[in-house]
């Protein structure tokens, strides 16, 4: 494979039309952006995704910005306007994938859902996210992340027990969702080629072309296909799953722990003979050799004494030490880290997992690398996030559109 091919993605001719705001849509577009597809990102005029001005701005942009929106083309259309919709058609037909994040029967009413695209273009492959799904009573309700992250399961096991549930702290729920759409994407792209491949453009008896699909991705089912043994636990013992703090329910032991000097690490010697090294590092051979503790089942309901166990050695190491002493004992253990903490670490620098880049006026600025790692086609940030409308004159001359047009439909706020 030439340098060429393996610097342009595994994704290199593949199009894809986003439509839509926020989280879900853009970051599913944004890993296919990564790994070398072309991504024309549809935004209103004038005020563009509302992710531009969240958190963090640097003049007057978001620095998320920079990432989320990596890689992608950004036109600006009003889709109110039926000559901005006929746009979005002529765009959505030509794409190999649609990715949208509308409420559903949006955009149906602007003449681009998936019928009304598939009886066109039979290859069509449109990726819908959605609180709930395309079906069901609840699908015109509007879903955001912390929606699907509570129905979906995750929210009712997060935090202590004594305690109201807790959300991590990023859109856990949309990213989740856009993953599946990413597969979901891949999957439909691959049943397409071997039924037939891309349109060609044509239609009735010459149209020649593979079977596209919808893939409907509800957030809160993308959580809760997560939630591990949640259903067969409750359905066969009637167990639900509770809060448990920092500890992995029924798995012992597997906690968060406090060292001397305030800082706080992960011990997971949940394995038996991880166990057995676990005490005797910490100077208990009371237990390391206790046979009521040499299987898990016999350790969960003494659970609270191997934590304080745990907890009683921590609070006499610094971190530094408590990690070095458990390494060496092949303890899986780590500490919890922060940005910061990252930024700097060995293994995070030795991965490459920063890029460095810079802002239009030169202002350096680092993103994080792109994963997962391929060794023939890596993923590569060609560009930062795009200026509104950055690439309408780009995107509208290759379907056909005269610099006359261009300037008419500005002129008229349809881009």
């Amino acid at each position: 494979m030439s340098d060429t091919q393996k610097t342009r993605g595994p994704l290199a001719g593949i199009k894809v039309l986003e439509l839509g705001t926020l989280i879900a849509g853009p970051f599913c577009s944004r890993m296919l952006a990564e790994f070398g597809a072309e991504v024309i990102k549809v935004e209103s005029p004038g005020s563009g995704d509302p992710l531009r001005q969240w958190r963090v701005l640097k003049d007057g942009t978001s620095l998320w910005w920079s990432v989320q929106a990596r890689n992608k083309k950004s036109i600006t259309l009003n889709m109110k306007d039926a000559q901005g919709q006929e746009i979005a058609r002529r765009l959505a037909l030509d794409a190999d994938i649609i990715i949208e994040n509308y409420r559903p029967g949006v955009l149906e009413k602007w003449q681009l859902g998936y019928d009304q695209l598939n009886a066109i273009n039979p290859a069509t492959i449109m990726v819908r996210l959605s609180g709930y799904g395309q079906t069901g009573p609840m699908r015109d309700l509007p879903g955001f992340g912390a929606i699907g992250e509570s129905m979906g399961g995750l929210r009712y096991v997060s935090g202590h027990a004594d305690r109201p549930p807790v959300r991590v702290g990023i859109s856990i729920g949309d990213s989740v969702a856009a993953l599946h759409g990413v597969i979901g994407a891949m999957m439909a792209l691959r049943h397409r080629d071997v039924t037939g491949g891309r349109w060609n453009g044509k239609e009735g008896d010459e149209c020649i072309a593979g079977r596209g699909q919808m893939v409907d991705v509800a957030l809160y089912e993308s959580v809760f296909n997560l939630m591990e043994s949640l259903v067969p636990e409750f359905d066969h013992a009637g167990v639900v799953r509770e809060r448990t703090g920092g500890a992995l329910p029924g798995i012992v032991p597997s906690n968060t722990y406090t060292t001397g000097d305030g800082e706080n690490i992960v011990i997971a010697g949940n394995g038996d003979a991880i166990f057995h090294r676990l005490m005797k590092a910490i100077l208990r051979d009371d237990l390391a050799n206790d046979p009521g503790l040499v299987r898990n089942d016999g350790r969960v309901p003494r659970t609270a004494e191997i934590d304080e166990a745990i907890q009683a050695w921590c609070s006499t190491q610094q971190i530094d030490i408590a990690l070095a002493i458990l390494k060496k004992a092949d303890v899986p253990v780590g500490k919890i880290y922060s940005v910061r903490d990252m930024m700097s670490d060995p293994q995070f620098l030795a991965r490459q997992m920063f890029e460095q880049h810079a802002f239009d006026d030169g202002t350096p600025v680092k993103l994080p690398a792109i994963t997962p790692k391929m060794s023939e086609t890596p993923g590569r940030t060609q560009w930062l996030g795009p200026k509104l409308g950055q690439h309408n004159h780009e995107v509208l001359s290759a379907l056909g559109y005269t610099e006359d047009e261009i300037a008419l439909m500005e002129q008229q706020h349809i881009i």
